[in-house]
C-alpha cells in the first residue's frame, strides 16, 4: 500500500529553514486577489512594501508551502497527486507574521492517518518559530482517494451547526481566469490547477482553484470587512474544504459575528454561478 500509517506517524519530525521576504508576501497577496483597486489605501497594505502587513493565511505558503510539500514525501507516504485533495486546514497564530523571516524554522510531522473507507486522510502538523519564539502552528488534512480500507481509526468528524438568521456581512469576490496560475507561483505546483488534461484525469471538467487560495480569499474578506483591516486581530482560522470553485466564478463569503461564540466569526464560502455550491464550510475565524 502506498501509505504506511505506522511508519508515517512514527517518523522523526523534520526541521527545515523557512525563508521569505516582502516579495513572497506580495506575490501571495496578489494570488488571493489583492490589489483591486490598485491605488486603494486598503489594498496597498497588501501590495506596497512600505505599508505591508501579512495576512495570517500566508502561513500556508511561507517558504514555498514546505509543510505540505514535506508531508507528502514523508516516510511511509507515497501517493498519486491526481488522487489528492485538501480536506481541511487550520492555523493558530502566536504573534503577527513578520514581512521577512529571520532564523525561522519549520518542524513538520505526520500527526495521524485516518481510514475513511474509500479514502485516507493524512493529518500534517507544522510548527514554525524564529529567534523570538513560536510564530504559528498549522494543521492540514490531506484527503487521498482510493487509499482507505486499511483497518485504521476513522478519526473524529467535526461539524458546526449552521448559523441562525441572516449573515451580518455578505461579500462577493470574483475569481479571475488567471487566479490559479498566479497563486501556484507561491509554491503549490499541482498540475490539477493548471493542466486541463490532468484535471480531467482527477475527475474535473477543467482546472480548479486551489483550496488554499479560496481559504486566503475568504480570510482577506473577513479582515477587510469585519475586522477593520487589522490582520493582527486574527488568532486562529480553520476550515473544511467542501467543494471546488473554478477560475472565472464568484466566491460569495457570508459571515456571522460572535458565532459560535464571542470573538469568533463563522463563515461560509459558496460558488455563486453554481447555485451557491459549497466551497468552504465549518469555517471559523477567532479574533481579538
Amino acid at each position: 500500500m502506498p501509505i504506511d500509517p505506522a511508519r508515517a506517524t512514527a517518523a522523526e519530525p523534520r526541521t527545515v529553514p523557512l525563508v521569505w521576504d516582502h516579495k513572497d508576501v506580495i506575490l501571495y497577496h496578489l494570488g488571493i486577489g489583492a490589489g483591486t483597486p490598485a491605488t486603494d489605501p486598503a489594498e496597498l497594505r497588501y501590495t506596497l512594501e512600505s505599508r505591508l502587513h501579512v495576512l495570517p493565511s500566508f502561513a500556508t505558503v511561507a517558504g514555498g508551502g514546505m509543510a505540505l510539500a514535506g508531508g507528502l514525501t514523508a516516510p511511509g507516504i507515497d501517493v498519486d497527486l491526481a488522487a489528492v485533495l485538501h480536506g481541511g486546514q487550520s492555523i493558530t497564530v502566536h504573534r503577527p507574521i513578520p514581512v521577512r523571516s529571520s532564523g525561522t524554522t519549520l518542524t513538520s510531522r505526520v500527526a495521524a492517518v485516518h481510514d475513511k473507507g474509500k479514502a485516507a486522510v493524512i493529518v500534517l502538523r507544522a510548527d514554525v518559530a524564529d529567534h523570538d519564539g513560536p510564530l504559528w502552528t498549522a494543521v492540514s488534512q490531506i484527503f487521498v482517494k482510493g487509499e482507505g480500507g486499511f483497518g485504521g481509526e476513522r478519526g473524529a468528524t467535526e461539524r458546526l451547526e449552521a448559523p441562525v438568521g441572516a449573515p451580518d456581512v455578505t461579500t462577493d469576490r470574483l475569481i479571475r481566469e488567471d487566479q490559479a496560475l498566479l497563486y501556484r507561483l507561491s509554491g503549490d505546483w499541482n498540475p490539477l490547477h493548471a493542466d486541463p488534461a490532468f484535471a480531467r484525469t482527477a475527475g474535473f471538467d477543467k482546472p480548479i482553484l486551489h483550496g488554499l487560495c479560496s481559504y486566503g480569499i475568504a480570510l482577506k474578506a473577513v479582515v477587510d470587512t469585519a475586522l477593520g483591516g487589522d490582520v493582527a486581530r486574527v488568532r486562529a482560522y480553520s476550515t473544511r474544504f467542501a467543494g471546488v470553485v473554478y477560475p472565472g466564478e464568484t466566491l460569495r463569503v457570508r459571515m456571522w459575528r460572535d458565532t459560535p461564540g464571542p470573538g469568533r466569526i463563522q463563515l461560509t464560502a459558496t460558488a455563486v454561478e453554481r447555485e451557491d455550491a459549497p466551497v468552504l464550510t465549518d469555517t471559523v475565524v477567532e479574533y481579538a
